[in-house]
């Protein structure tokens, strides 16, 4: 399938690896003209190195998302450099495991900053572009704990639900643009970021990595943790022109285990 992307510029939020990564190299392959941004500087060259191998057109940008001049001076390089964005794929690293209750209130905030407002900004910079084509992708990533709060998850299973309600409620406003706005939810994606969540359980638990992996195994009925390029291929096919009726959604790529309908 086309999925009529070839020559689009597409930007990819913390992309120096897990999931960002996957999806920016599952863009690039489909013909996209691929920014990649991250704060780690050699994370970042190694996904770029990676695109460029295999022939597809990538350029790397360092942003904060922690700092909202950092990522105005990011957009503006990208746009100087291959053009305003047609695809936005939100991506933001995880907060650290926590309760929701003893929180620092400094610590809600800092983490809300990098985690909502940050992306809040950066897509209503790019919004402007996309509505003069008549064409927009806007694809964030969250988590399966919108839907099914995740114990010792507190921070991220509130704040990545904030961007969900103003996902929803972009979609509707952008909509008649020829924009489409969707969420990603990943189940258990064998990433850097679950291995690290797992071995946490693993030490909070007193038990092994391994009985913490087979358990979590255990209550996915595909019975395996899915691969970062399954779920990047959904956020690709999302960002197409193949999907321009899916707007305002939620799609889960969890191997079936978020248990609600």
């Amino acid at each position: 399938m086309d999925l009529g992307i070839k020559n689009r510029v597409a930007l990819v939020m913390s992309a120096g690896g897990g999931l960002g990564s996957a999806i920016a190299l599952a863009l690039a392959r489909e013909g996209a003209r691929v920014a990649v941004s991250d704060q780690n500087s050699k994370a970042l060259e190694d996904t770029v190195s990676r695109i460029r191998a295999t022939g597809a057109i990538a350029h790397g940008f360092h942003a904060d998302l922690a700092d909202l001049e950092s990522i105005s001076a990011m957009v503006a390089d990208v746009r100087s450099t291959i053009g305003d964005a047609d695809i936005l794929i939100n991506n933001s690293g995880g907060p650290p495991p926590s309760l929701a209750a003893g929180v620092p209130p400094d610590q809600w905030r800092n983490q809300f900053d990098a985690m909502v407002v940050s992306l809040m900004h950066l897509t209503d910079l790019l919004l402007p572009a996309m509505k003069q084509k008549g064409w927009g992708r806007i694809i964030t990533s969250t988590s399966s704990g919108v839907v099914a709060p995740i114990p010792n998850l507190g921070m991220s299973n509130a704040l990545r639900l904030a961007l969900v309600g103003w996902s929803k409620t972009l979609a509707n406003e952008v909509a008649a643009d020829g924009i489409c706005v969707n969420v990603v939810l990943p189940g258990r994606i064998a990433t850097d970021r679950i291995r690290s969540l797992d071995e946490a359980r693993a030490s909070r638990e007193g038990k092994t990595y391994e009985e913490v992996v087979a358990a979590s195994t255990a209550s996915i009925p595909v019975r395996r943790y899915g691969k970062p390029e399954e779920y990047a291929d959904t956020v690709a096919f999302l960002a197409s022109e193949r999907a321009a009726f899916i707007t305002g959604s939620v799609v889960r790529v969890d191997g079936g285990m978020i248990p609600s309908i």
